[in-house]
């Protein structure tokens, strides 16, 4: 008796089945709709973030090198984040992403603009990019580039260019062990210079 009443049960439920599967056909010749495939976010050193102007060895968009902080919000097409400094000369970084606050930031120090670094796909000033090679930096830059090892990445290089116009600032691209392009930055010295940042 219990034999025959499971028999029954999954008897019932292959057909369940079935009239279930038969509700989401389609009519012959329709094809069925695809299905979005999920959204995956991309790394964050290599996320892409609104337009924001271009980069120049003055600045970036309205954001040119020397502007106050007040002068900095008014040019800026959108809001800058981060902690507010201890008093107002100290060096602090703004990200104009808070979603991918590596993305870019800018970098005031004595309360001036001095320096943004890139970490996403936009082109530096020049034609660099994330993911380029060294070599390729080194062919687009070629004979204004000054290398050295990087601090803290083991193989990898910093390629300092000089700019090719009147601002006297500075570009560094830094590279990892592979010898790809993992993020750049544009300043004028020190403050391109810094390797730990605002640190």
């Amino acid at each position: 008796m219990r034999r025959t009443a499971l028999v029954r049960i999954l008897v019932a439920s292959s057909f369940t089945v079935l009239a279930l599967g038969a509700c989401n056909r389609h009519p012959a010749g329709e094809t069925t709709p695809a299905v979005p495939a999920p959204a995956t976010s991309a790394p964050a050193a290599v996320a892409s973030i609104a337009p924001v102007g271009a980069a120049t060895f003055k600045g970036i968009g309205g954001a040119k090198f020397g502007m106050n902080s007040k002068e900095l919000q008014e040019a800026w097409n959108g809001p800058l984040q981060g902690p507010a400094p201890a008093n107002l000369g100290d060096c602090h970084q703004l990200a104009a992403d808070p979603a991918a606050p590596k993305a870019l930031t800018l970098m005031i120090e004595g309360d001036k603009l001095v320096r943004y670094d890139v970490g996403s796909d936009m082109a530096a000033p020049g034609g660099g990019k994330l993911g380029m090679g060294i070599d390729q930096i080194r062919k687009l830059y070629a004979g204004r580039i000054r290398e050295q090892p990087d601090k803290y990445v083991p193989g990898g290089i910093d390629l300092r260019v000089s700019a090719d116009d009147d601002s006297g600032s500075a570009l560094v691209f830094q590279t990892d062990a592979t010898g790809k392009v993992t993020s750049w930055r544009v300043g004028q010295p020190p403050a391109v210079d810094y390797v730990e940042g605002c640190s």
